[in-house]
This record gives structure tokens, sequence and C-alpha cells, in this order.
């Protein structure tokens, strides 16, 4: 965890404006950020059950909200799990929370974590930065916004497939100097 938490937000900020949006691994991530409507929020809690709460809070407070106001809310928990298998738990009880406060089919939830390893790749394959956040990250969206964007992406499961493509060519020290501000 970072000596100051709110940096966790600027490194997401960061990896959100020049990796998810300037490789373009997710095609619909650009309106929605040019328009104001991605929420970044922080939970210090070091624990399931803390960021479990703040993850209930912000998809009430998402499912609230007009869309056209807030379309999507990244929740950086910095001091939540370090090795990916415990996140993967953590993800999957949020899931069941999400059915349980009766947002099932209005919310979806992604996530995001630095040591994310796509099953069937080894660890340091440069692919698995599709989905490596600079920290752990539950990623709330609307199910209807996705919709919309999956109707206008016809090819929507093609992104997967470029986002490898980009990867590969890039590589890790292109990552990496992408991530420094460098292209």
């Amino acid at each position: 965890m970072p000596s100051d938490p709110t940096q966790a937000l600027a490194d997401t900020r960061l990896w959100l404006e020049r990796a998810v949006i300037g490789l373009n691994l997710c095609p619909f991530a650009k309106a929605v950020h040019a328009k104001g409507q991605v929420h970044l929020a922080l939970t210090g809690a070091p624990d399931w059950a803390g960021i479990l709460g703040a993850l209930e809070a912000e998809a009430a407070e998402l499912a609230r909200r007009d869309a056209s106001e807030r379309d999507t809310t990244l929740l950086v928990a910095p001091a939540g799990p370090a090795d990916f298998i415990e996140f993967a738990g953590l993800v999957a009880q949020g899931e069941r929370q999400l059915r349980t406060q009766g947002l099932e089919g209005v919310l979806q939830l992604a996530s995001f974590h630095p040591r994310f390893h796509f099953a069937g790749t080894d660890v340091d394959d440069v692919t698995n930065y599709t989905n490596r956040s600079p920290w752990p990250t539950l990623h709330l969206l609307r199910e209807a916004s996705i919709d919309r964007a999956v109707d206008a992406f016809p090819d929507a499961a093609d992104i997967y497939e470029a986002n490898m493509r980009t990867l590969r060519v890039l590589g890790e020290s292109g990552w990496k100097r992408r991530m420094e501000g460098g292209q």
C-alpha cells in the first residue's frame, strides 16, 4: 500500500488513461471517461469485510445515480489482497453481494489486479497486462451500458484477441515505457 493512499487513485487514473484508453484495451472506456462518467473511489480497508462494505456502498450509489452522471465505478483497494487467487475469492464474494443487494442484471462486477494471470499462460506472459492494474480494483459496470456498447460494437468478442495482439507487439518494455509516460 502506498504511504499516501490517494496515490493509488492517481496511479489508477494514469493506468486508465495510458493503458485502458491509450491502448484501446476497452473501446468503450474512452467515451465515458471523456464525459466524466467514470468514478474512481478508494477504500483503505485492509480486510474483505471492509472492502465488501465499500463495494456495497459504491454499488448502491451507482445504481441510484443516472448513467449520464455516473456510468461506471472503479473501486481501488490498495490494501486489498496482494495474492491474485485470494483476490479472485473476494471478487466472487462481491458478485454474491450484488445479487443479495438485488443488483443482479443491473450491475456487473469486473476486476483488475497487479498480479492478474490468465489460466494457461505463464505468470510473466505480457498478455496478462490486459487485466493488470496498479492496485487491486473492483469495477462496477451497468448492464444496460454493456448491452448498448456491445450493440454498437458487433465484434465485441474480438476485443480479447485484439488486446492480446496489442500487448504482444508492445512487449513488456513497451508497456513499461507507456506507463512511465513514453510511447
